[in-house]
């Protein structure tokens, strides 16, 4: 039943993360879904694994699929789906507590705080740029075409 809640939640704060970003309103609640399922599905593999940045790759992929298959159907650019969706992810709470650990002059927890916020960081990119990546590659083949002869 939370993870129901989580997922109306998280439409919520993409959609509003989409609006933030000026995205157009017949893609505002494809951006939500995309956001949702992320958020879900970080949950589920954070409770699953223990692991945050291991849950943010598997949420980001995901929202990268969902955004790429949103912007292939609807010919839209699929930063107007994957930006709001990723928002939610970054590791502000991390950056937070390491900057607040340097001034409290306590280096020790900077260093345990700004390592997992920049192994997030990195599973986000990660994620992002294999999915990007894969588009780009199709995008690229082109279909062989027989030359007729005369």
């Amino acid at each position: 039943m939370i993870y129901i809640y989580n997922f109306f939640f998280a439409i919520i704060c993409t959609v509003g993360f989409g609006v933030l970003f000026n995205v157009p309103k017949s893609s505002l609640f494809k951006a939500g879904l995309g956001g949702g399922v992320g958020w879900v599905l970080y949950n589920l593999f954070f409770n699953l694994t223990d692991s945050s940045v291991l849950a943010t790759f598997v949420a980001s992929f995901a929202i990268a699929v969902i955004g790429e298959i949103f912007a292939v159907l609807y010919r839209n650019p699929i930063t107007m789906y994957i930006i709001p969706g990723i928002v939610p992810l970054v590791p502000g709470y991390g950056l937070y507590y390491t900057m607040l650990s340097i001034i409290d002059k306590n280096y020790d927890s900077a260093a345990t705080y700004g390592s997992e916020s920049l192994l997030i960081s990195i599973a986000i990119a990660g994620a992002l740029t294999i999915v990007l990546s894969i588009n780009t590659f199709r995008k690229s083949r082109k279909p062989y075409r027989k030359k007729h002869l005369r």
